[in-house]
């Protein structure tokens, strides 16, 4: 088993955007805009979160590439009652693809929301019945010489 060899790749620009949404209960949502979360705001400290998972995702991901990244956007939205859209902007100058690294602060900034938040999903068992955490994908990759 080895990493990919990219050592004979030119150094391009590369870019990917990846989504997934987290559905939460209405309740918790409109706590959210009321800035009524204890532990503060889900939105800024997912943002924050995300980053940092795409600066770490080469050790988080077995076999993938420390890339020199250049810019990473997260986006946090209200959609709806329930639901929390997050996207992430990822960009490089590198010789492979920036998508898990889009991915991963993705993922990671939607658990972020889950963990702020789950005092208020859980039912009267501890459970989360209503929350979930769907549809993570790569809306687009893209890669332009330089």
């Amino acid at each position: 088993m080895a990493m990919v060899d990219v050592s004979e790749k030119p150094e391009i620009s590369r870019k990917a955007v990846a989504t997934g949404t987290i559905k939460l209960k209405s309740e918790t949502i409109r706590l959210m805009k009321k800035g009524q979360i204890a532990k503060g705001d889900p939105s800024q400290v997912a943002k924050v979160a995300g980053i940092l998972a795409a600066k770490k995702t080469s050790e988080l991901v077995a076999l993938c590439h420390p890339l020199p990244l250049t810019s990473v956007e997260v986006d946090v939205k209200i959609e709806g009652r329930n639901t929390i859209r997050v996207t992430s902007n990822v960009k490089a100058k590198a010789q492979t693809g920036v998508e898990m690294e889009a991915l991963t602060a993705t993922a990671v900034a939607l658990l972020t929301i889950w963990d702020m938040v789950k005092q208020y999903e859980k039912d009267s068992r501890g459970q989360y019945p209503s929350t979930t955490i769907e549809k993570i994908h790569v809306l687009e990759k893209t890669k332009k010489d330089m």
